[in-house]
């Protein structure tokens, strides 16, 4: 009897965390082929998102420096997006996603969806 009720708890738990973690990317993110190179909650060539989020947003940061300029958070993570660039993460540059802003307003909820993961659990953190 004790045994089946350690796995069932254990069997709870395993679900639990696997549901706190299968979040996915939304399918913006996929389209415009964030995924290439982001994941949630894993490092792949760029940051996990959960990481930008808790480096941003996780910390109270309310401005982003782009170009030597300094943004609202949201709209300088945007233009870092659409426009590329790199240093924020190490020598590895982030491509241009968007640079004519044909899809600013779904970067915009990507980057918002992003920085909604600040108060998520980041592995390794």
């Amino acid at each position: 009897m004790k045994v089946s009720m350690v796995c069932v708890a254990a069997l709870a738990a395993l679900l639990n965390a696997a549901a706190a973690t299968a979040q996915e990317m939304p399918p913006a993110a996929k389209k415009l082929g964030c995924t290439a190179c982001h994941a949630i909650d894993k490092k792949i060539v760029g940051p996990a998102w959960k990481d930008v989020a808790a480096k941003y947003t996780g910390h109270g940061v309310k401005t982003f420096t782009y170009k030597g300029q300094e943004y609202p958070l949201i709209e300088g993570l945007v233009m870092k997006v659409s426009m590329g660039g790199v240093g924020n993460w190490g020598n590895v540059p982030m491509p241009p996603n968007d640079p004519k802003g044909k899809h600013k307003d779904e970067i915009t909820e990507l980057v918002r969806f992003e920085q909604s993961l600040a108060g998520s659990e980041t592995p390794g953190k």
